[in-house]
């Protein structure tokens, strides 16, 4: 939706199509039904004085805020791309994970708040804002910017920038907000980096995850999307221009590669990417172009660019940042020779499928 990474709609992120379905119907029931909204209030004062502990558990999911579902709602749908680059096994761990670690976040900074300035904090913002929060860890550190525009020639707009305007928004949304935020980057920055081996600790069971696939996931997955690829939507006409120019730099860049391994006549090895399977779109991209006016042949002569061949020397601080973002050293390969060395878009094509 912001970022240019992965096709569009939620194919392949069945737990994000749940989580936005379930919370924001729970979240418009509660709006209609104002009596039951007091069983979710994270009210902190009511776990320690009078042992309510399971408000832990009901305050921590539901958002009673419309603007706060909604901009959580944003966010989640934004981050589905690491359901569908890790997997949903993966990703619930990573919730879960970090929703166990913020509750006991949000408490010890409670705490530390009201020592350092003799203030009880009593009641915290509902819902699951602390893990949509611990999102932004792996989406700073493992999604590369890229370009987009500039503003008044000096600020730059990358495609991240977007995602942290709505984290900005939904940090505003409310006072103790600021609180419920540092607990889940404290929380994801914990889970991310493996301290004190949590990723063993807090994971979702494979017997829980093969529950889900059979029983939940029939009900929230999602169709393929269409093999069309969707033109920029900018705020200006150059900035759909230079969209437009980018994504057929891409198309290009693809188009010369898979020539050059035709001509080449090389037999694909076990392991190496397969592009024309692994993007179906490729092989009807005649379909997607809009239609061009024929150019005389001596115009266009095909020695005038190289193409692509499979020995083409690809640089190996590329690769390692590739392989430090999880993807195999093969597939590294392949994307950085497919993308001419543009370590921007190898990681698309990566991310995409």
């Amino acid at each position: 939706m912001f970022t240019t990474t992965g096709s569009r709609g939620l194919y392949k992120a069945p737990l994000s199509k749940g989580l936005l379905l379930v919370l924001n119907g729970l979240t418009v029931m509660l709006t209609l039904l104002p009596q039951y909204q007091d069983l979710f209030v994270y009210n902190l004062q009511a776990v320690t004085q009078q042992h309510q502990v399971w408000r832990f558990l009901l305050g921590r999911l539901v958002c009673l805020d419309v603007k706060d579902a909604f901009c959580s709602s944003l966010l989640i749908y934004n981050f589905r791309i690491f359901e569908r680059r890790f997997g949903t096994r993966k990703f619930a761990s990573f919730l879960l994970g970090t929703w166990c670690l913020s509750a006991l976040m949000d408490f010890l900074l409670a705490q530390a708040f009201q020592f350092l300035f003799d203030y009880e904090v009593e009641e915290l913002p509902a819902g699951l804002l602390a893990p949509v929060f611990s999102l932004f860890v792996p989406f700073y550190l493992l999604i590369p910017r890229m370009p987009v525009t500039q503003v008044l020639g000096h600020i730059h707009i990358t495609n991240k920038s977007l995602v942290y305007i709505v984290g900005l928004q939904l940090l505003t949304s409310s006072p103790f907000m600021w609180l419920l935020a540092l607990s889940g980057l404290i929380s994801g920055g914990l889970y991310h980096s493996n301290v004190l081996w949590l990723q063993k600790l807090l994971f979702v069971p494979v017997w829980v995850s093969r529950i889900g696939r059979y029983i939940l996931e029939p009900l929230f997955s999602s169709t393929q999307p269409s093999n069309e690829t969707p033109l920029g939507m900018g705020a200006t006409l150059d900035i759909q221009r230079q969209q437009r120019m980018d994504l057929l730099d891409q198309q290009l860049l693809l188009a010369q590669y898979n020539e050059a391994r035709r001509n080449a006549r090389h037999q694909p090895q076990s392991g190496l990417l397969q592009w024309t399977r692994l993007f179906p779109s490729l092989r009807h991209r005649g379909q997607n172009r809009p239609p061009m006016q024929p150019r005389p042949q001596a115009q266009t002569p095909p020695s005038t660019q190289p193409p692509l061949l499979d020995n083409s020397p690809v640089a190996e601080e590329q690769v390692a940042r590739l392989v430090e973002m999880g993807f195999s050293r093969i597939d590294a390969l392949e994307a950085l020779r497919a993308s001419n060395n543009d370590i921007n878009m190898a990681t698309n094509f990566l991310l995409q499928h």
